[in-house]
């Protein structure tokens, strides 16, 4: 079936056309605008507010983005949920067990789904003019990180060779400019390592980020 150009195409055309992994980048700016619209329009939503208190609110990591939004109050009324649930396990002496998960993590797992299965309906040969032209986006852009590319390939019994290819041969790459990287390192070889270009002096980082994923 081919893609349309809805705005999960506009998406990655804007994502891809930058650094690193486009699926980190768009879950982030998705991730943001899903915050803002929970703290500013549904923090009274009562289906929300027991969502975040079984979850035992956001995750660390989310958490932090708080410390910064403009709404001090909406920030305030979910945390003071939390806080009445964490002051009576001090009094009672007891552990804190939230049963929920983080509701932003839930939201980027079901982002990095809908557009890992877009990616997939991409197939090998290209009849369909905006099949070709998303093809020819992604082929553009890093690719993905090593984490989403491993729920890619996880997630869907049935990946485009197409797909495969550019990854496998992206992480090939990585790994031979690694090698040169580590080997051009060594004492005695400085003179070496000065004509690397830069972008391979500095591929440590290239590598850490693609290991890691989140931008």
């Amino acid at each position: 079936m081919p893609v349309e150009k809805h705005i999960n195409f506009f998406e990655l055309e804007k994502a891809a056309a930058l650094p690193g992994c486009p699926l980190c980048r768009i879950i982030a700016d998705r991730a943001q605008r899903y915050l803002n619209i929970m703290l500013f329009e549904h923090v009274g939503d009562r289906g929300f507010r027991a969502l975040h208190r079984k979850a035992g609110g956001f995750c660390a990591s989310h958490s932090r983005s708080l410390e910064s939004y403009r709404d001090g109050l909406a920030v305030a009324i979910l945390g003071r949920d939390i806080l009445v649930d964490r002051l009576e396990c001090f009094k009672k002496r007891k552990p804190w067990k939230p049963q929920g998960r983080c509701p932003l993590c839930e939201e980027q797992d079901d982002i990095e789904h809908e557009y890992l299965g877009f990616l997939v309906q991409v197939p090998d040969t290209c009849p369909d003019k905006d099949d070709a032209e998303l093809k020819g986006i992604f082929l553009a852009s890093d690719g993905l990180c090593a984490p989403h590319y491993e729920r890619l390939q996880r997630g869907f019994k049935r990946v485009p060779s197409w797909l495969l290819e550019f990854q496998n041969r992206k992480y090939e790459e990585l790994l031979r400019r690694t090698d040169v990287f580590i080997e051009l390192s060594a004492y005695g070889r400085q003179d070496e390592f000065r004509k690397l270009d830069e972008k391979d002096q500095l591929v440590w980082k290239e590598l850490a980020v693609n290991l890691r994923g989140g931008g």
